[in-house]
């Protein structure tokens, strides 16, 4: 496609249709196969190819993302007013870009995936795939003859001559094509390019042409559509649904809904060069990194470079030289962090998964409550942490063994209880430890099971050897560096019951009572 030749995506609408995956982004950045949408609509058209995008709900997410992840492409960003309520509606969104689309262009949704190359505008056109006859009613459809589109039907509309449209069109005949859309008023408003398109086709001027489809319009077609779509990242992630990270023409881009969550990550990023990736740039909700070459720890992990990482922790976990005033708030941002923020997570636990806090059978083992447990605990011991450069979520999904020998650490935290500069070493440690227990990619993959019925929970879960044996390896490494083994183990039980309330039913079960289970063994074997 020629570089005078546009192509136009809408990106106004609510995005009703997929559900909580849209409460904090505009749909057409909900990730399909590890990168958005919208990323995939792009990349389906030539680097010269003139893009124009149309912004209206979460905007501002949308045009970050296309300034950080195509810096260098030509696209343009037209603000859609209003996006919802009166007077809104596709036909709208397209006359919003109209001075932009004075030449001929392709329409593509921003839900529409095809495979093989998008025709050029040199000729009309309209895209129609196969659609069972008991799914047809929510598509419109193009009424075909001989390869031509006669008609262009409503939802509900069609026959037997009549194939699902998927959004796709190229309009090279842009001037009747604007003329029609400024005479359907009201109704073209409503029915969108859709309008424009019936009226070339009425005149004979529109092919039909066939495609492979993939339609990511609905959480449940976005659902059945991951298995065609191959991440350009072999990555772990369990979802969040305001957070995400994308993998984009050599970039990882991190998205947060929290300004201050991203502005902070960015902040840290001086005092962890040489650690983490350069960033490439950065937005209010999000920022960008090229990525480095290597497998993820938990995949390319072996004792001898577990040892290795070990020794380089060493020279990453600097200590901070804190004189005795700056050394006590340490120690009550520690308690705070650690007992406070516990107990505060441990409420939304029982209060999102209606379960209330009392004695439990775990697995045959009678187990206090876990307030109970909590406050048999030492607090001053635990809050004497060793302050240092910190990550903030150490676990092997997040170290890189980079194919030149190198750690890179990724997804760092903000900031520990408020401090972007130090943090508690023994953090970082108990991280390491929760994730050689619990494998994100196994449970990812459902290897695991868990169940709360009544006074007994009880859980079961996958593990590899490798990391069984990384460990034990870990907490007979940890006395000789000079570290207490044991506290290590308490903040990896609170880490368990603090994430608990975050994830999703029924793994938050297995969280909840595998840190209570080792909360249980460490204040047996004495006070802590």
């Amino acid at each position: 496609m020629a570089a005078s030749h546009a192509v136009f995506i809408p990106c106004a609408g609510l995005g009703t249709r997929m559900g909580g995956l849209t409460r904090h982004l505009n749909k057409a950045l909900v990730s399909v196969g590890g990168k958005p949408a919208l990323a995939r609509v792009i990349d389906q058209f030539p680097p010269d190819a003139r893009i124009v995008v149309a912004l209206g709900y979460k905007g501002d997410t949308v045009r970050e993302f296309l300034e950080l992840a195509y810096p260098g492409r030509a696209i343009a960003c037209v603000d859609v007013h209003p996006y919802e309520g009166p007077g809104s509606g596709l036909g709208h969104t397209l006359h919003c870009a109209a001075p932009l689309l004075r030449e001929p262009f392709v329409f593509c949704s921003c839900d529409t995936l095809v495979a093989g190359a998008v025709p050029p505008p040199d000729r009309n056109w309209a895209g129609w795939a196969g659609v069972d006859a008991d799914g047809m009613d929510a598509y419109r459809t193009l009424e075909i003859d001989g390869g031509r589109t006669v008609r262009v039907n409503a939802k509900g509309g069609h026959g037997p001559a009549s194939r699902a449209y998927i959004g796709l069109a190229g309009i090279h005949d842009w001037r009747a094509f604007w003329s029609a859309m400024e005479a359907g008023g009201e109704k073209a408003v409503a029915e969108g390019e859709a309008w424009g398109l019936d009226a070339l086709a009425r005149q004979g001027r529109v092919e039909a042409l066939p495609f492979d489809w993939t339609d990511v319009g609905t959480r449940e077609k976005l659902e059945a559509a991951e298995a065609r779509f191959v991440p350009e990242v072999r990555a772990t992630i369990l979802p969040k649904e305001n957070e995400a990270i994308w993998f984009v023409n050599g970039l990882v881009v991190k998205f947060s809904d929290d300004e201050k969550f991203i502005a902070d990550r960015v902040a840290r990023v001086g005092g962890l060069a040489g650690w983490v990736p350069e960033l490439t740039g950065h937005r209010t909700h999000m920022y960008a990194y090229r990525r480095v070459e290597g497998t993820i720890l938990s995949e390319a992990v072996t004792l001898p470079a577990f040892d290795r990482l070990l020794d380089r922790c060493r020279e990453f976990w600097r200590p901070a030289a804190l004189g005795p005033e700056e050394r006590q708030a340490f120690r009550e941002r520690c308690r705070k962090f650690y007992r406070d923020k516990t107990r505060d997570r441990l409420a939304a636990f029982h209060a999102r998964f209606g379960k209330a806090d009392g004695p439990l059978v775990i697995d045959g083992i009678a187990t206090p409550p876990v307030g109970e447990l909590l406050a048999g605990l030492d607090w001053d011991w635990l809050a004497d942490g060793l302050p240092g450069r910190f990550h903030g979520d150490f676990h092997f999904e997040n170290i890189l063994l980079a194919d030149d020998g190198r750690f890179v650490f990724l997804d760092w935290r903000q900031e520990f209880c408020g401090d972007r500069e130090v943090g508690d070493v023994y953090y970082d440690l108990a991280k390491l430890l929760h994730g050689l227990i619990v494998n994100h990619e196994l449970i990812a993959a459902d290897h695991y099971q868990a169940s709360w019925e009544g006074d007994r929970l009880s859980f079961d879960f996958l593990r590899r050897q490798r990391l069984v044996d990384c460990a034990a390896h870990l907490m007979e490494w940890l006395p000789g560096a000079g570290f207490d083994a044991r506290k290590v183990r308490v903040l990896c039980a609170l880490v368990y019951l603090n994430i608990a309330a975050l994830h999703h039913h029924p793994y938050s079960l297995l969280l909840y009572g595998l840190g209570a289970r080792m909360l249980h063994a460490e204040t047996r074997r004495g006070p802590a």
